[in-house]
């Protein structure tokens, strides 16, 4: 390999320019870049609101490239193949990328630098999605945090490495290869109309995350603690859409978060905690894959969920039509912005799985098909928690009231007004939408009445206590 030849730096979950370890040690090996997406088989396997919103991440990233006289090549195809592909037409010497952690990406990267290896290709995975690299962060007896709160106190005061600067030049080879058009792959079609009402609540973009963020730490760190519970508020930093797609990195998020807790802001400290919960999440994907499709305490797999996904209360649910008005609220959030407030999405999860006596798999794969702001590893743990067979999981027992979790964070039913249009007599645009996102075969109108629960808060506390206290582990 001479110096000469080009560096394939192949982005995925890291759509930006600025503190990207792996794009910019390609600009300083003084050899061409040539910047890369693979629409392969991890990618296209995803639902339909992330490859949504993966789409137009990629479209902003390429006008960024643009801007540095740069590009990006897409392809499509399975990847190994699609880089040796470009290698051969390119005479590349080089691929470069950024770790990712869960199974998928994992057994494709894998496989990917054995194969290129062999070829004799200087293949590199680099960090960057990360604060922590998951076997770097161990316990005093060795092995990975099974339990958040120990992680957090391990991790807290350690040193993280300044950011890296966006690169001054990227440079171009003499020749591009070939580029397939991104819009012809149709990346919203699988959103159906639900496209262009989710596509206005979405922020994307390198510069668009640093402004969230700038936005968040000047006015809404300080009572973070507090309003990131009040799902009616604009109390979160809501960087999860951009964290998902490395739109914005980790490191840039930390540092911010800690230069607001040095000068004296209340909730900075939760909000750095959110961020090592977001590691924790990554850290176990690594360490206990099975955790993405069965459950993380062996013994919860012999609980008796419900999996028919056919049953009326799975279709309400879905539908956002339980009659609970927490839980309906917080799945038409979703349908038309494609985020949940996190709290709604504890809610919603324990309904699910308590109250239904659901298989939180079932939960898992839906957010996975309507959430802009999906994270393989944050999905996992989340609905794990919340059905008490992950780690550091909510405790069986405990069942969310979603009728007086309302009145205390709700009062006023701001949020539930603002997301349920039965009954009101004026409702709001955002809640109205809702029917325009959903698919049409569900046969759904603001003038429909609205449904009494299918399952009360109180009724299924009980039956959720029950089957708890006749298991067979």
């Amino acid at each position: 390999m001479t110096d000469k030849k080009p560096v394939l730096t192949w982005f995925r979950r890291d759509l930006r320019l600025g503190d990207h370890p792996a794009l910019t040690a390609a600009c300083e090996s003084g050899r061409p870049v040539i910047p890369i997406f693979l629409y392969d088989e991890v990618a296209e396997g995803q639902g339909a609101a992330p490859r949504f919103r993966l789409g137009l991440g990629l479209k902003v990233l390429n006008k960024s490239l643009e801007s540095k006289a740069s590009r990006l090549i897409f392809r499509r195809g399975e990847a190994l193949q699609c880089l040796r592909d470009l290698i051969k037409e390119t005479d590349a010497g080089a691929v470069y990328w950024s770790r990712l952690y869960d199974p998928a990406s994992k057994a494709r990267d894998i496989k990917v630098k054995e194969a290129l290896k062999q070829d004799g290709i200087d293949a590199r995975s680099f960090s960057g999605h990360l604060l922590f690299e998951p076997w770097q962060v161990e316990t005093k007896s060795g092995g990975f945090y099974k339990v958040y709160s120990p992680m957090w106190r391990a991790v807290k005061d350690t040193e993280i490495g300044s950011t890296l600067p966006t690169p001054s030049r990227i440079p171009a080879p003499q020749t591009w290869p070939s580029s397939e058009i991104l819009a012809s792959w149709e990346m919203s079609a699988d959103m159906q109309r639900g496209a262009d009402i989710v596509r206005s609540h979405c922020m994307v973009g390198e510069s668009a995350a640093a402004s969230r963020l700038g936005a968040f730490i000047v006015n809404g760190i300080s009572n973070y603690a507090e309003a990131r519970n009040l799902p009616a508020q604009n109390g979160t930093s809501n960087l999860s859409e951009n964290l998902a797609y490395g739109e914005i990195s980790p490191r840039s998020c930390w540092h911010a978060g800690m230069q607001a807790r040095q000068e004296g802001k209340a909730g900075a400290e939760t909000w750095l905690k959110e961020l090592v919960w977001r590691e924790f999440a990554y850290h176990l994907i690594h360490h206990t894959p099975h955790i993405v499709h069965s459950s993380w305490r062996e013994e919860w797999g012999a609980f008796p969920w419900k999996t028919d996904e056919r049953l009326r209360e799975v279709k309400a649910w879905k539908q956002g039509r339980t009659g609970i008005r927490f839980v309906d609220a917080a799945m038409r959030e979703m349908y038309v912005t494609g985020r949940m407030h996190n709290r709604a999405r504890m809610i919603v999860a324990s309904y699910l799985t308590k109250h239904l006596l659901c298989h939180w798999k079932i939960g898992l794969d839906w957010f996975e098909e309507h959430l802009i702001d999906w994270d393989p590893a944050s999905n996992a743990l989340g609905w794990q928690w919340s059905a008490g067979s992950g780690p550091d999981a909510t405790p069986y027992f405990r069942v969310f009231n979603p009728v007086t979790q309302l009145d205390k964070f709700d009062k006023d039913r701001a949020y539930v007004s603002a997301w349920i249009a039965e009954e009101q007599g004026d409702p709001p645009q955002t809640a109205l939408d809702y029917f325009h996102a959903i698919p049409e075969q569900w046969s759904m109108s603001a003038s429909d009445p609205y449904p009494d629960p299918i399952v009360t808060a109180e009724d299924g506390r009980k039956r959720a206590l029950n089957a708890y206290e006749n298991r067979d582990f």
